[in-house]
C-alpha cells in the first residue's frame, strides 16, 4: 500500500469520527452554532488549541477529556466556521441537519482535496512533525485569523480566513492520525 493510499483511509477515518460527533452535536443542539460570529468562532477554537498546548506541557489533566476531543472540536468548529462564512450569521436554528450535514461533506472534501495537493508539493512532511508542533501552528493561524479579524478581513498579501480554517482542518486531521498511529 502506498503512503498516498494509506493516507487516504487515514484521512476518511478521521472524517468519520469527526462528523460522527458533529451529527450526535447535531441532535443534541440543532444548529445553534448559526448564532456565533466569526470572532466567537476564532475564539472557540483558540481555546481548545490552549487546552491541548497546556495539556501537552503539563503532562496531566484534571477533567478527563483528552486531547483528541479537542482536535475534533478543532476540525468541527472550523467547518463550522467556513459554513459561517458562506451564510453568515442567523438569530435561529434556521438550518436542519440535512442541510448542515450537506454542507459540513463540502467544506470537509474541500480540505481533503487541498490536504491532497500540498501533500503532493511537500512530500507528506507532515509525518515527521510532532503533534505539539502541529498544535502550535494551529495556534498560529488562530493568531493570524485574529489579526485578519481586526483588519475587517483585508489581507495585502496574504490567504484569507478561509485559507486558514482549511489549513487548521488539515493540521487536526493529522494529529488525530498521529494520535491514532499512537494507541
Amino acid at each position: 500500500m502506498s503512503k498516498e493510499t494509506n493516507t487516504d483511509q487515514q484521512y476518511e477515518q478521521i472524517v468519520a469520527l469527526c462528523r460522527d460527533v458533529f451529527l450526535k452535536k447535531m441532535q443534541d443542539y440543532g444548529s445553534a452554532w448559526r448564532i456565533l460570529r466569526p470572532p466567537s468562532l476564532t475564539d472557540q477554537i483558540t481555546i481548545k488549541a490552549q487546552r491541548i498546548r497546556s495539556l501537552q506541557s503539563k503532562g496531566k489533566q484534571k477533567i478527563l477529556e483528552g486531547i483528541s476531543p479537542e482536535f475534533i472540536g478543532i476540525v468541527n468548529y472550523s467547518i463550522i466556521g467556513l459554513i459561517q462564512m458562506a451564510l453568515g450569521t442567523s438569530d435561529t436554528i434556521d438550518i436542519g441537519e440535512e442541510e448542515a450535514t450537506t454542507l459540513y461533506n463540502n467544506y470537509f472534501e474541500k480540505a481533503r482535496q487541498l490536504m491532497h495537493d500540498k501533500n503532493h508539493d511537500y512530500g507528506e512532511a507532515w509525518r515527521d512533525m510532532r503533534v505539539s508542533s502541529l498544535a502550535d501552528i494551529i495556534l498560529m493561524k488562530l493568531l493570524r485569523i485574529k489579526q485578519i479579524e481586526d483588519n475587517q478581513g483585508k489581507t495585502s498579501c496574504s490567504e484569507g480566513i478561509d485559507a486558514n480554517y482549511y489549513d487548521i482542518i488539515n493540521y487536526a486531521v493529522f494529529a488525530l492520525i498521529k494520535l491514532e498511529l499512537e494507541r
